[in-house]
């Protein structure tokens, strides 16, 4: 049995209080960052050859189905306003579609030549990277579709975590963060979701960073979509130039984004 599927340390759960429940979970979370620390080898390993590829032209895949698709589409689409890079750099792809977004998609994750037929769509090439998210390890989908980009020589990483899994085989660059038993038995939206969380956030953070879109600890290409993010922009300019804010205002206005209206000064 999976570690994931594992009976969970708790038990006769509805008797509890709600004191009682939320104390259980937060103690188990406690240990979601630990495992992840275990796993920072194999996250710079991943980190590194995305960079690589996306150096060249390439672009970032992240395959998954159920709640693993949910957070690689979270973490795709957070970073063209987070790093001002294009739509299509980082995509995320479901099982079952942009459906099974909101709702679940029966049987969507147990075709393994779908991924591949998804991926297609997208013309993945050999500059690409493809990351497959699965808690189990063994999701046909995401087995399937990393097995068939290996066999067209496109790099494949992974996030799982059960160690020895059959994802993990098939990956270039396994990442393996073993967070054992859930609080509810099997429920690997909790420990292994959030792990998976942290991980693609390590992961395109890291790659963001060492690509030039981040200036000292500021986000200096990000999109101005609202009024909060222009105001954060303004705060980043004064910080950097010692202006004031009417100043700021007015380059930033002037020039369209942070990074541009820096070194117009500069």
């Amino acid at each position: 049995m999976s570690t994931t599927e594992s009976p969970s340390h708790f038990n006769h759960l509805e008797k509890l209080s709600a004191k009682e429940l939320l104390a259980g979970m937060n103690s188990v979370d406690q240990t979601v960052p630990q495992a992840v620390a275990q796993a920072l080898p194999q996250i710079e390993a991943l980190v590194e050859a995305t960079v690589a590829r996306l150096q060249r032209g390439g672009r970032l895949f992240y395959i998954g189905a159920g709640t693993s698709g949910r957070l690689g589409i979270l973490d795709a689409s957070e970073c063209p306003p987070t790093f001002g890079v294009p739509q299509g750099l980082v995509i995320g792809i479901i099982a079952g579609g942009d459906a099974a977004i909101r709702k679940a998609v029966e049987n969507a994750e147990d075709d393994p030549q779908q991924a591949w037929r998804d991926l297609a769509a997208y013309a993945i090439n050999t500059d690409d990277m493809l990351v497959g998210i699965a808690a189990s390890g063994r999701t046909p989908y995401v087995i399937g579709g990393l097995a068939l980009a290996r066999r067209h020589g496109i790099a494949t990483g992974c996030i799982v975590c059960n160690p020895n899994s059959t994802v993990a085989a098939v990956a270039d660059y396994p990442v393996e963060v073993l967070t054992g038993p859930e609080f509810i038995t099997g429920s690997t939206r909790l420990k292994a979701g959030t792990a998976q969380k942290l991980v693609l956030n390590m992961l395109t953070t890291a790659t963001m960073i060492r690509l030039g879109k981040v200036k000292g600890n500021k986000m200096v290409d990000m999109q101005l979509s609202n009024l909060k993010l222009v105001d954060r922009g303004e705060k980043m300019i004064m910080d950097e130039l010692g202006i004031g804010q009417e100043g700021a205002a007015e380059l930033l206005k002037k020039h369209g984004s942070v990074r541009a209206a820096i070194e117009a000064r500069r």
